[in-house]
């Protein structure tokens, strides 16, 4: 995914970089973050190691001990430098 150019404004457009796909539109506001997200992402990756050390380089941070499993499902839960938590996981089978 890549954004648009220039310095960071109030919108952020996030989208494949070939424009075929989903595009994702983020908002940037003014009010700190207080309690819970208000909204939470999940990250599907086919290389989940290699993604989340690559998260971890870019400021990201582990929120929990290490990876989590459940039903298959493998993730790991990280936050952005504002404490915005997100996972990053492995399906099954993958």
């Amino acid at each position: 995914m890549a954004g648009e150019p220039g310095p960071p404004g109030r919108y952020r457009r996030l989208l494949p970089a070939d424009g075929d796909g989903v595009e994702l539109l983020l908002q940037r506001v003014p009010e700190q973050k207080v309690t819970k997200n208000r909204l939470h992402l999940d990250l599907r990756v086919p290389d989940l190691d290699n993604e989340v050390a690559r998260l971890v380089a870019l400021g990201a941070r582990h929120t929990t001990d290490g990876a989590i499993e459940e039903d298959g499902w493998t993730w790991y839960v990280l936050a952005d430098p504002d404490g915005n938590e997100f996972c990053v996981l492995r399906p099954p089978g993958t």
